[in-house]
Formats: structure tokens, sequence, C-alpha cells
């Protein structure tokens, strides 16, 4: 995989995320399989929160870093199929039932993010991890588009 730095990114290379409607082609000037390496889509309807979510590459592939207070592991789900990438899942208060609130800036409610992963993805290789409200997701490369260093012998 190879991927270019956006202009304004100063020195640090990022993976450009590209946002479209699920059903609904892509910009004529949008990504295409070779330029985009992850692409997002957004579901018709949305969901009450959306959890900020950067994606970076590493020497084994990308990583997906998504900020989830107050989700837990059995109210989160991940999906890949179809070169899909699925999370979703349920915010749920930390409030007590009992508790007289004075002020609530967190909301309890589903979410949805997708993102169409490119070909260069080992599907059945992706790990997740939550950790103190903190997901990381890893994608690993397809051996078959891993570099590697061929050594060449002599006589």
């Amino acid at each position: 995989m190879t991927f270019e730095p956006p202009p304004s990114s100063a020195g640090t290379a990022q993976i450009p995320v590209h946002h479209h409607t699920e059903g609904q082609p892509p910009p004529a000037d949008g990504p295409t399989p070779e330029s985009a390496a992850v692409t997002e889509v957004l579901s018709a309807e949305r969901a009450l929160f959306t959890p900020p979510v950067d994606i970076y590459e590493s020497d084994e592939g990308l990583v997906l870093i998504a900020d989830l207070p107050g989700v837990s592991v059995t109210s989160l789900e991940l999906q890949v199929q179809n070169n899909k990438l699925t999370l979703l899942g349920r915010v749920t208060t930390q409030i007590p039932e009992q508790a007289k609130v004075l002020h609530k800036e967190y909301e309890e409610g589903d979410f949805l993010r997708s993102f169409i992963l490119s070909e260069d993805v080992d599907h059945d290789r992706v790990t997740a991890r939550l950790n103190n409200g903190v997901l990381e997701v890893v994608l690993p490369r397809s051996a078959k588009t891993a570099p590697r260093r061929i050594h060449v012998k002599g006589d």
C-alpha cells in the first residue's frame, strides 16, 4: 500500500477517509480504489452518537482508533464483510438512576460507523481491543501486498 500525505499535513502521512452516503455512488472527483485506503460510508439515517475516529498506517497495515466513552465490550460489535468494516454499539449512561442530574452532556444511544477497506487488508487477521473507552482495531496488510526483502545469492 502506498499512501500520499494530504497537502495540508505538513510532513505527516495520513490516510484519506472519504465520505459518501451508502447506496449512492461516490462523487466523480471522489476516491478510486487505487487512491483510497479507507472510505467511510455514512448510513442514510444518522445514529445518535458519532464517535471520533483516527486511522493511521503502521508497518503492519492500518490502525483505527475510536473514542467510545460509556461503551462496554458487551455493547460493542465489529464486523468485517465484503471489504466493509462496521462498528456498532450503544452508549450507556454512568449516572445512577436515583441521582439528581445537574448537568449532562453525554447522550445515551446507538452509534454506527462503517468504512470500506481496500483489498490490501487481510480480513482474517483483524484484531480489536477496547481499553478505557478507546477502541483500537488493527487491520493488517494481506501477505501478498506486504513488502518483503529478497535476498540475492551469488555464485
